[in-house]
C-alpha cells in the first residue's frame, strides 16, 4: 500500500515540477487509483502485485470516496466563499453591490452616479489616525473614495479609546495605521487603504503628498500642520486642516492655488509653548473629534464630487460646550512666506 501512495506522491511531485496543471495531475493520480482498484479485483489473491498494493479493492475505494468528499467538501466551501465576497467591479463601472452601497449618495442630486465616480477615482491621504482621523477615515470610506492613505507612527493605547473610535480593545498596542486598516477593510471592501506607519517629515513629505488629490490635517502638533501646508501649496494640492481642544473645535479648507489663504495665511506665528495645551494636557471631549473629523469627511466628500460650498475662504468654529458655530471669513496674506507669491 505504501508503495501506491510513494508514486501517487512522486506523480504530484513531477507534475508540481513541470508545472502542470492541478487537473492533470489529479487526473494521473485518478488513473493510478483505478488501476490499483482494477489489480485487485482482477489478480489472484496471492498475486505479488496485488498484495504489494493492498490486496484488497475495498480499503482503496474507501480511500476514493473519502477523497471525493473532501475534495466535493472543499468546492461547495470555496463556492459559498465567492457568493460571501463582493462582486468585483469591472473597469469603468459599477458592481451591482456598489449601486446598492451607494445608492443614498447617488439619489442626491448635488452627488448621483458622476458624483460618486469622482470617489471611486479620488485619492486622500489623512495625516493622522487619532481623533479626527478616526471619523473623518471612517466616513471616507464609508462614501467610496477609491484610495485612502493614512500617515500616523504611533500605536494604540487605552487612552485613545475614549474618542478615536476608528480603534478598538483588542487592537491595543497595534499601530494605528494597520488598526485603521483593519477597521476600513471591514466598513468597505471596495476601498484601497495606503497605510504608512512613520512620521511625516520633509524628507518624505512632497513625494508622499504628490500622489493624493486632496489632504486632510487631522495631527495633533504645530510642526505637522506647518509641514502639511507648505507641502500642498507648493504641489497646489487642496488642504482640509482642523484641530480641537476641549470643547472647541475649528476646520477649514486652504487652497492658495484656487484663491483661498493657506493656514499660514490665518495662523502666521505658531502659539508659544504651552499656551495651546494638547489633549493629554487640558482634556477634550468624548465626541468633538468626531463632530469635527465627520465634518472634514464631509468637507471632503464636496471638495472631490463639487457639491455645495466649501470652507475655502472661511474659518468654521465650533463651539460644543455652548451648542454655537461661528464661520469666519479669510483672506490670503500676500506677505505670507508660503503662498503671498500665488496670492498676488
Amino acid at each position: 500500500m505504501m508503495l501506491v501512495l510513494t508514486m501517487m506522491a512522486a506523480l504530484w511531485g513531477i507534475g508540481w515540477a513541470m508545472k502542470t496543471p492541478k487537473r492533470l495531475r489529479w487526473g494521473m493520480i485518478a488513473a493510478l487509483w483505478a488501476a490499483v482498484i482494477l489489480a485487485n479485483l482482477v489478480l489472484p489473491e496471492a498475486n505479488p502485485l496485488r498484495q504489494a498494493t493492498g490486496g484488497d479493492a475495498r480499503v482503496w475505494a474507501v480511500l476514493g470516496v473519502l477523497a471525493a468528499l473532501v475534495a466535493g467538501y472543499r468546492r461547495g466551501l470555496a463556492a459559498l466563499r465567492s457568493k460571501a465576497e463582493p462582486e468585483p467591479a469591472k473597469a469603468g463601472a459599477f458592481s451591482d453591490s456598489e449601486l446598492d452601497r451607494y445608492a443614498r449618495h447617488i439619489m442626491l442630486r448635488e452627488v448621483g452616479g458622476p458624483g460618486q465616480r469622482r470617489l471611486k477615482d479620488a485619492r486622500v491621504l489623512v495625516v493622522g489616525a487619532g481623533g479626527l482621523g478616526s471619523p473623518a477615515l471612517l466616513y471616507l470610506a464609508a462614501a467610496g473614495v477609491g484610495v485612502i492613505g493614512v500617515i500616523d507612527d504611533d500605536q494604540v493605547d487605552g487612552s485613545n479609546l475614549q474618542r478615536q473610535i476608528i480603534h478598538t480593545d483588542q487592537r491595543i498596542g497595534m499601530d494605528k495605521v494597520q488598526s485603521a486598516a483593519v477597521a476600513i477593510k471591514a466598513l468597505n471592501p471596495f476601498v484601497s487603504l495606503r497605510p504608512y506607519r512613520r512620521r511625516l517629515d520633509e524628507a518624505i513629505a512632497a513625494d508622499l503628498l504628490a500622489d493624493y488629490d486632496l489632504v486632510l490635517d487631522g495631527s495633533d502638533n504645530f510642526d505637522t500642520r506647518y509641514l502639511v501646508n507648505k507641502i500642498c501649496a507648493a504641489l497646489g494640492k487642496p488642504l482640509i486642516s482642523a484641530a480641537i481642544t476641549q470643547w472647541e473645535g475649528q476646520i477649514s479648507l486652504y487652497d492658495p492655488a484656487r484663491g483661498a489663504p493657506c493656514y499660514e495665511c490665518v495662523f502666521p506665528v505658531r502659539p508659544a509653548a504651552g499656551m495651546v495645551p494638547s489633549c493629554a494636557e487640558a482634556g477634550v471631549i468624548s465626541p468633538l473629534p468626531g463632530v469635527i473629523g465627520a465634518m472634514m469627511a464631509v468637507e471632503a466628500v464636496k471638495q472631490i464630487t463639487g457639491a455645495g460650498q466649501g470652507l475655502a475662504g472661511r474659518l468654521m468654529i465650533y463651539d460644543a460646550l455652548y451648542a454655537e458655530t461661528r464661520v469666519i471669513k479669510i483672506k490670503p496674506r500676500a506677505d505670507c512666506p508660503i503662498c503671498g507669491a500665488a496670492g498676488s
